[in-house]
């Protein structure tokens, strides 16, 4: 598939998870977040539900935590919804 890149992010992610995924689907979210347990826990909390499955591995030298998070979404657009709230955390990076 050709990625269009004048189709925003979030418009190209949704239409890609659309057209591969029946919903509800479970969906891993991944994201490298400074070793800051606040912004940990922010994390964390934005996916509480008690079904996500979180994984956090720290880097070699502590300096970075990289979080695994597994969960059932009902929707693309709850997907972006998550990655969006998680973007609002300083120094985060969606992968």
């Amino acid at each position: 598939m050709n990625i269009d890149p004048s189709i925003p992010f979030y418009d190209r992610l949704r239409t890609q998870l659309n057209r591969s995924t029946f919903w509800p689907a479970p969906y891993l979210f991944k994201f490298i977040v400074p070793t800051d347990q606040e912004k940990i826990d922010q994390i964390r909390a934005l996916f509480g539900e008690k079904e996500a499955e979180i994984t956090e591995k720290k880097s070699k030298q502590g300096t970075y935590t990289s979080m695994s998070i597994r969960l059932t979404m009902p929707s693309a657009q709850s997907i972006i919804d998550k990655y969006q709230l998680v973007g609002s955390i300083e120094g985060v990076i969606s992968l």
